[in-house]
């Protein structure tokens, strides 16, 4: 038993040293290693890439190889699983839909907190609704709920249908909005396992009269986990959007948020760069303070595009804690118009992409 303990600790080893193609961290820290597994000296190996680039694929199992011959394994058995695999096992499965009222679901995921996600959920639903489209705005991030302070109701307890057995969401700049801070009371400390965070997603989607919405905007927590899992399991996410910052740290984070999006077989929209340069307020000038150009390199390797660069701007800051989001409040600025044709391009994806959930059969 330890021999092969200390077999499989030394093939992890070897692993990370394997740099993805094109990038600096090794296929362990980017989580692509799904499965070791050592019998008879024989190992066999299930990797997990977002590409499907045959140049890629071939580079990953030539570089493993060459880590990994030095280990004595009469053979090393590596399946390299790529989004068109992935889609087809998917395929398999009829998706579930918990929300049959709701037509078109949006994920916004970050790798990392801090970069502006719920700010970017709050304002893209307005934005939404001024489109003309019936809105819902779930905030799903279940360890640090912002958006009822953004949306100027905070501490605002949602009233019951008249039977008791639904919460009504609470409704705001022409959007509907539900949050587990709503439920549970503001300031309390969320410290809950995987299946009490899968309960509270079925619930938010199940226990809340939504009433009939074209668009359901989900406003996730930092990371891959059990929430993410979850919501696409339990509804056809029509549509993916990664929120970063052009800082580094932040699109190696990022990197893990479009590859679940790939391996939960979600369409990704796009990425939407926040504090993409800070404007001065008295010159004008934009200031590259978190970098440049790195958010468009994330997206060419997922083939996909930087769909909006929302700026650093003081005034921003300000109407998220003042519960009164720029989108409604002030239109024509440039903050709010690169919204609004973010949304034009949403509304028109979700379309393209036929991710209409009144076509599955609701469980």
């Amino acid at each position: 038993m330890h021999a092969a303990n200390d077999m499989k600790e030394a093939m992890q080893n070897a692993l990370k040293q394997v740099i993805y193609p094109n990038f600096e961290k090794d296929i362990v820290s980017f989580g692509f290693v799904s499965k070791i597994e050592i019998n008879n000296n024989v190992c066999y190996l299930k990797i997990n890439i977002p590409s499907s680039n045959e140049q890629v694929i071939a580079k990953v199992r030539e570089d493993i190889l060459a880590k990994t011959q030095g280990l004595g394994f009469a053979n090393i058995d590596i399946e390299i699983v790529t989004p068109n695999v992935q889609k087809a096992q998917a395929q398999q499965q009829a998706p579930k839909n918990l929300a049959p009222t709701i037509k078109h679901f949006v994920m916004v995921s970050s790798g990392k907190g801090g970069v502006g996600k719920s700010t970017t959920s709050v304002n893209l639903a307005i934005s939404l609704a001024k489109s003309g489209k019936r809105v819902g705005l779930l905030d799903a991030d279940i360890y640090g709920p912002n958006v009822p302070r953004m949306l100027g109701l905070d501490g605002v307890e949602p009233r019951t249908t008249q039977d008791g057995k639904k919460l009504l969401p609470l409704e705001q700049y022409g959007i509907k909005m539900i949050s587990i801070e709503s439920i549970y009371g503001k300031g309390q400390s969320f410290i809950w396992r995987g299946p009490v965070v899968m309960r509270i997603i079925t619930q938010l989607l199940q226990d809340v009269d939504w009433g009939e919405l074209d668009i359901m905007v989900v406003d996730m927590p930092p990371g891959t986990g059990d929430a993410q899992l979850t919501l696409a399991q339990s509804v056809p996410v029509g549509a993916g959007i990664n929120v970063t910052t052009p800082q580094m740290v932040a699109i190696d984070d990022g990197f893990r948020a479009l590859d679940m999006f790939a391996k939960c077989n979600i369409p990704i929209f796009g990425i939407i760069e926040n504090m993409s340069g800070f404007v001065c307020p008295d010159c004008d000038k934009t200031y590259e303070i978190f970098g440049k150009g790195n958010s468009q390199a994330l997206a060419q390797e997922f083939h996909t595009e930087v769909v909006a660069r929302i700026p650093l701007e003081p005034s921003i800051v300000a109407a998220s804690d003042s519960g009164k989001p720029i989108s409604f409040y002030e239109p024509n600025s440039k903050t709010s118009k690169i919204y609004m044709e973010c949304a034009v391009r949403l509304i028109d994806f979700l379309q393209t992409h036929k991710a209409d959930n009144s076509t599955i059969q609701p469980q």
